[in-house]
């Protein structure tokens, strides 16, 4: 009766999928027929497919805020990864309760930075019998989450956390990180902590803050604290990105409320 034993143990567990693979290609069902193989019983959701590309510095910003709305003991699989194959460590974060497996190039350094438990590291020592050069996602960190989903012990040796920071990175980014479908643009920004009626200059644009779409006329652009707690530009009843001219990587200024 393994399998049942494995199933009880899977029910609260889950593996998230966090990468740049793309919505279309085969890159995301390869990982998954490995999670699959590896970890049956394991709930697999995907997140986001569209990280920013090649981009693991703006990636950072995104992964804390959609990662607090899952439980402990999730494990994250985090693929943005420009330098696979070569100096770069895979790695394996711990931090609040949930695991991080991926590339240690900066991705996981605001999980890290915002943690509220002590996080730790270890540097990936176990290797596949199949290791690609060019796709580390399917045939390392995904065996690897799939492991740690069954037992949750990780298959490579402690370091110091400060081996794998960034210091000098913000606390909050002032661009653009990400465009979604609708053509809103999220910020690396928590509106937390901006002012509670301030403006953000991007595109050229001013732009106020409104509590929700219909708050402004149709047609107007604003910035709002979306879902998961950053300051988002959209327009009302339009595309975002494309009215106000912004991209991954945009500026964005934080203006006091007397600016505009």
């Amino acid at each position: 009766m393994a399998w049942l034993a494995a199933a009880v143990l899977a029910a609260d567990r889950m593996i998230v999928l966090f990468t740049d693979f793309g919505l279309t290609g085969p890159y995301t069902g390869q990982v998954k027929a490995v999670l699959r193989r590896e970890a049956p019983h394991i709930d697999v959701i995907d997140l986001f497919a569209d990280a920013p590309a090649l981009d693991p510095r703006r990636a950072a910003y995104l992964l804390p805020a959609y990662a607090a709305e899952f439980p402990p003991g999730t494990i994250f699989l985090c693929v943005v990864d420009p330098g696979v194959g070569g100096e770069r460590r895979p790695c394996i974060v711990a931090a609040d309760g949930r695991w991080y497996v991926g590339p240690a190039n900066g991705l996981f350094e605001l999980v890290i930075r915002r943690s509220v438990a002590a996080p730790r590291w270890w540097h990936i020592t176990w290797r596949p019998e199949r290791l690609s050069s060019t796709f580390h996602g399917r045939d390392l960190f995904a065996p690897v989450a799939a492991r740690l989903a069954h037992d949750q012990t990780p298959l490579g040796r402690e370091h110091p956390i400060d081996e794998i920071r960034c210091p000098d990175w913000p606390d909050d980014l002032a661009e653009i990180v990400y465009i979604d479908v609708y053509g809103n643009a999220m910020t690396g920004l928590r509106a937390s902590g901006l002012p509670a009626a301030g403006w953000l200059g991007a595109g050229g644009h001013t732009l106020p803050r409104a509590d929700t779409f219909s708050a402004v006329p149709k047609d107007s652009g604003f910035w709002y604290e979306n879902a998961n707690g950053l300051a988002e530009i959209a327009v009302n009843g339009g595309h975002a990105a494309t009215r106000l001219g912004l991209g991954i990587g945009s500026p964005v200024t934080i203006m006091a409320p007397s600016s505009p």
